[in-house]
């Protein structure tokens, strides 16, 4: 599909993906993929994950590569992926996959933090507040407000036994459980709630977190 050498595009059935190459200087690679964009033209919406390969990039530089790409075209960037990192990124990286755990009921004005993962066995009452950097996974009733990627991880998830909390919160996007809350208390069951690509925090069956979140899967082994 691509002419050019630096920058290729193909289609999965996840949508596109955009490979550019980590051998070409910053400024070059720009020029060439804002030439490449002026030629492609892209049918309808399309979801795209941008491959850098072993290039790193400031989150600055990922804002002016994907304004370039979304610009006048019906492209949404869905990931950025990365084989490198800071050295920040990944001590950050190391505190959230560490977990801890709260036995015990979080009371009304008490609130419990993790600098990464928090497990809470035991009840979330309302006004209780859980907050962690990486997941959160409450097995009792979550009634409370639990905030989950805290530091800016976007791809935590919140998990409950039960949930009907008041607010929801992952990374910086806010859910008031306001009409859900009726709903869920009618029809409680083990749920979690998640960031969807379009940036909305989205409930889902506990049953989908493997396919919504495969990486927060560590186990190795079994048949």
């Amino acid at each position: 599909m691509s002419k050019q050498q630096g920058i290729t595009i193909r289609g999965t059935k996840d949508g596109l993906v955009m490979r550019l190459d980590d051998q070409m200087g910053y400024q070059e690679l720009l020029d060439e993929l804002r030439d490449k964009m002026n030629e492609e033209a892209f049918d309808g919406t399309a979801e795209m994950t941008i491959q850098l390969g072993h290039r790193y990039l400031t989150n600055e530089q990922k804002k002016d590569v994907i304004q370039l790409i979304e610009k006048d075209q019906k492209i949404r960037i869905t990931k950025v992926q990365s084989e490198v990192m800071s050295v920040e990124e990944f001590n950050q990286r190391l505190i959230e996959k560490q977990s801890e755990t709260y036995v015990g009921i979080v009371r009304s004005g008490q609130v419990v933090q993790a600098e990464g993962d928090l497990v809470v066995i035991g009840d979330i009452n309302p006004n209780g507040r859980v907050v962690a950097g990486g997941n959160i996974y409450v097995l009792g009733r979550l009634k409370g407000i639990a905030h989950a990627g805290a530091k800016g991880n976007r791809g935590a998830v919140i998990a409950a036994s039960w949930l009907e909390a008041t607010h929801l919160k992952i990374d910086d996007v806010l859910e008031t459980m306001t009409d859900e809350l009726t709903v869920l208390s009618e029809h409680p069951e083990m749920e979690c709630a998640y960031l969807h690509t379009t940036g909305k925090l989205v409930i889902d069956r506990l049953q989908e977190l493997r396919r919504i979140r495969p990486d927060i899967s560590t186990f190795k082994g079994g048949i």
